[in-house]
């Protein structure tokens, strides 16, 4: 029943899609021929924005399962997967990309390499941009991220939205008009932006997917020539870019909370409607592109960033010694994390063993929810000299 809608005293609900614990088995359910019907849509979807803008957290709720790490810091995405979203004849293709990010914080972090063009790489396959913008981090919500807008403007022809991210934290919700105005350079879907708050009485009902209404004044605004940019940015472009604030050539403006679930499905009907005819590239049985010891892996990762400091986490590698499932369906897991210093390594064990167990217990938990069935995992530490 995966993916399919299932009947249910009458009414329609559809089972989510899991992740099969095996390898062999996910390989070939990536293999197996899509299931699609005859009208089918597709839709590929590129969510970019800098480090900690709440990508993976929005993959997250759209799928209806944890399939992407998250963390409140920087760099928890650390290579290109993707989830996949198939509801009646439609699917989603949403590319989880890395923070864009610079070539010293690459170094800075103990980044791979592989997350200067990965994100780049994605933008190229989609349909539809998603910039997402952290509102409630003061610093980064009055501009778009540098190589963001150089991302826009590399690829003028692919239909870009602005997303507002994490407007629940926002207490002024005015603020939210001028980040707007700032981030679309008061130009949304090519016309003129006129900004007019709506103040709601008490009893009225919440429309999820904005806090502000936007009138639009009549007469489309041009676009600079913006479509003759060519995929490389000359200097006079990359300067002229270094100083805008936004972006004028955003279709629509969308502002919600990714942990909020009818923010979400606001914004998954208008994927929905967004999809154009094509075949689709997966069987509706496929949740994501990534290996079970992958998706293993990158939540052990999120733990560590979650409960280490600083610069622990990043220097960290892991190897999966153990893989196997149990006479009853449990899932048996052995992880061996390697840490490059002493005091590292006490601090990934902890007190008495008790921050690499809690590591494990969380990490086991979420991956239940991912593979349908009971995780036990078992992490030892080890220095790697």
């Amino acid at each position: 029943m995966k993916g399919k809608a299932a009947e249910a005293d009458g009414s329609l609900y559809r089972i989510t899609a899991s992740v099969p614990p095996d390898s062999g088995e996910q390989l070939s359910l990536l293999l197996r021929h899509p299931d699609q019907p005859d009208n089918s849509k597709v839709l590929k979807v590129a969510i970019i924005g800098a480090p900690n803008a709440g990508k993976s957290t929005l993959s997250n709720q759209l799928l209806g399962r944890k399939v992407f790490a998250v963390s409140k810091k920087v760099h928890t995405t650390r290579s290109r997967s993707l989830g996949v979203l198939t509801e009646d004849d439609t699917q989603i293709i949403l590319l989880d990309t890395p923070g864009l990010t610079t070539p010293s914080k690459v170094k800075r972090h103990h980044l791979e390499t592989s997350l200067l063009v990965d994100p780049w790489n994605t933008v190229k396959e989609a349909d539809l941009m998603v910039v997402m913008v952290d509102v409630a981090d003061r610093w980064m919500c009055n501009r778009l991220d540098f190589e963001v807008l150089k991302c826009l403007a590399q690829h003028p022809d692919i239909p870009a939205i602005l997303v507002l991210n994490k407007v629940d934290l926002v207490k002024a919700k005015d603020r939210l008009l001028d980040i707007t105005a700032q981030l679309t350079c008061g130009v949304v879907n090519g016309q003129r932006m006129r900004v007019r708050p709506v103040i709601k009485p008490p009893w009225a009902e919440r429309r999820p997917e904005r806090d502000s209404q936007f009138s639009l004044d009549e007469g489309n605004v041009g676009h600079d020539g913006n479509h003759e940019l060519n995929s490389v940015l000359s200097k006079e472009q990359l300067k002229a870019l270094s100083s805008q604030r936004g972006w004028p050539h955003f279709k629509d403006v969308f502002m919600l909370s990714s942990v909020d679930r009818e923010d979400v499905e606001t914004l998954k009907s208008y994927f929905m409607v967004a999809a154009k005819p094509g075949s689709w590239q997966y069987h509706s049985g496929v949740l994501t592109d990534q290996s079970p010891e992958d998706l293993c892996t990158n939540i052990i990762r999120e733990k560590l960033l979650e409960y280490l400091p600083q610069e622990v986490p990043y220097s960290m590698t892991q190897a999966v010694e153990f893989w196997q499932e149990g006479e009853s369906g449990e899932l048996n897991i052995s992880v061996k994390l390697y840490a490059t210093k002493d005091t590292h390594m006490k601090m990934v064990i902890g007190a008495a063993g008790q921050m690499v167990a809690q590591i494990a217990k969380e990490a086991g938990e979420d991956l239940s929810r991912v593979f349908l069935r009971e995780v036990k995992l078992k992490l030892s530490v080890k220095l790697r000299k």
